[in-house]
């Protein structure tokens, strides 16, 4: 398995465990994933971070759940879709991010959708430039949605897909 962090800094030779900027409410016993860590995402959903770092996505994929015709009707022939404002579309083709990876034996699987976290210092293996971010989803069988705002949205919480929500507080129209 690969494992990857992705960041807008080309140049860290070492990444040390550190608090989540804005801590998120855990369940019971899992608090400590507000403290300091080093965060990794498996090769099967490294799309969810193929954004510049501040940029309001939503992402959604079926789930073993997930009705045949649900599936088709919100993927289509992807394995994945990602959402982001209209907006931020020439930003994805301009900047460039820096895809580290990492090696895996440093980490522990969150079970959660491909996250990993490590509670030491961690040396990445090797750096990856990666421009014209809207390039990268299609070889991954992720469609990228560009839509005018992200709060329409707010119902695919209510199926039985997998939804995940980034940086929402950064989304134009996200109450």
């Amino acid at each position: 398995m690969r494992l990857f962090h992705f960041s807008d800094d080309p140049d860290i030779a070492i990444f040390e465990p550190r608090s989540v900027r804005i801590p998120s409410i855990r369940p019971a016993g899992r608090e400590w994933l507000n403290g300091p860590l080093v965060w990794a995402i498996d090769g099967e959903h490294d799309f969810m971070y193929l954004f510049p770092r501040d940029c309001p996505r939503i992402l959604i994929w079926a789930t073993p759940e997930t009705p045949e015709t649900e599936r088709r009707q919100w993927l289509g022939d992807f394995r994945a879709a990602a959402y982001v404002e209209r907006h931020w579309l020439e930003r994805l083709k301009a900047e460039t991010i820096h895809r580290y990876e990492m090696p895996a034996e440093d980490f522990e699987d969150l079970g959660d959708t491909g996250m990993w976290v490590s509670r030491e210092r961690v040396i990445p293996i090797e750096r990856i430039a990666i421009s014209r971010l809207d390039q990268e989803f299609a070889p991954r069988g992720v469609e990228l949605r560009v839509v005018d705002g992200l709060r329409p949205l707010k119902g695919l919480w209510n199926t039985s897909l997998h939804v995940s929500g980034i940086r929402l507080r950064n989304a134009r129209d996200w109450e």
